[in-house]
């Protein structure tokens, strides 16, 4: 199953993909608020509103919606840095026995369709392709053995960079967190339409041409590695997002840097998950 959370007319709303038509199911339930919330009640409840939004709901063609960020209000979005190895050595980092870790803002996030902000305090603005799962129950001290029943399911990331600001200090933080620079839909691909996460492929394009390409078998740290982990430091709450990290490729490590400027076009696909597109626009 496929979902989104969109707006018409200032409205907000979430439902599930029917072809080319989202079905509305917005407050079917009195809990029904959005994904997060449902996602509260449990990963089954998808199935159950599904059944109730056959009868009740309401459908909008796709296009005339527009897209908001999958989980518009997680509680807590965790990314990771340098979990291909084709990254690491573009970056010239050490092994380390641990993942890297920083945290993006809510406010930071925006989604498909809409369009990446280029910050006016800086030209180095930079692509970061990236799979990213949402957490579909509770959970501290999770086992890495069953850590893949915490998945409600995938979607796709554009973790973008504001390279400089990124480097002020050994912290990720200031330069992951300018307004509407992280991209994330279109869509929530539920854990159950994925057989195995490591048969996908990740792709990169910069106004069509390839930037980043890898398959997801070659995260240095594992999906259940990374869920058990950051229950260790953290609890882990339903519509929880953490990205799982950017291949080798970006434009900051490429001679001479390729950097994102207004008017170009980026795009994210994922095979089995989908296509994230925006368009960069300058900040005003």
């Amino acid at each position: 199953m496929e979902f989104m959370s969109f707006s018409i007319n200032g409205a907000n709303y979430f439902g599930s993909i029917d072809g080319d038509n989202v079905v509305d199911w917005s407050n079917i339930e009195s809990y029904a608020i959005d994904l997060k919330s449902v996602l509260g009640h449990g990963i089954d409840s998808l199935k159950h509103l599904c059944t109730r939004a056959k009868n009740r709901g309401k459908s909008y063609r796709v296009e005339e919606c527009s897209f908001l960020p999958v989980i518009p209000n997680p509680g807590k979005i965790i990314c990771v840095g340098l979990n291909y190895e084709m990254h690491r050595v573009e970056t010239k980092r050490q092994k380390a026995g641990y993942p890297t870790i920083f945290a993006r803002y809510t406010d930071s996030q925006t989604g498909h369709k809409n369009s990446l902000m280029k910050p006016k305090l800086s030209d180095r603005f930079d692509f970061e392709g990236e799979l990213a799962i949402v957490i579909g129950k509770p959970g501290r001290y999770i086992d890495e053995s069953s850590a893949m029943d915490w998945v409600a399911g995938y979607s796709i990331y554009n973790d973008a960079s504001v390279r400089d600001f990124q480097r002020h200090t050994h912290q990720f933080t200031p330069g992951k967190n300018f307004p509407s620079t992280g991209a994330f839909g279109p869509f929530l691909v539920t854990a159950d339409s994925i057989l195995n996460y490591e048969d996908l492929n990740l792709e990169t394009r910069l106004n069509g041409e390839i930037m980043q390409r890898a398959s997801l078998s070659d995260l240095i740290f594992s999906i259940p590695k990374l869920i058990a982990y950051c229950s260790q430091f953290s609890n882990l709450y339903p519509g929880d997002v953490i990205v799982t990290g950017t291949p080798g490729g970006v434009g900051d490590r490429r001679d001479p840097p390729v950097y994102m400027q207004a008017g170009d076009k980026i795009e994210v696909e994922i095979a089995g998950v989908g296509i994230l597109k925006n368009d960069v626009v300058n900040e005003v």
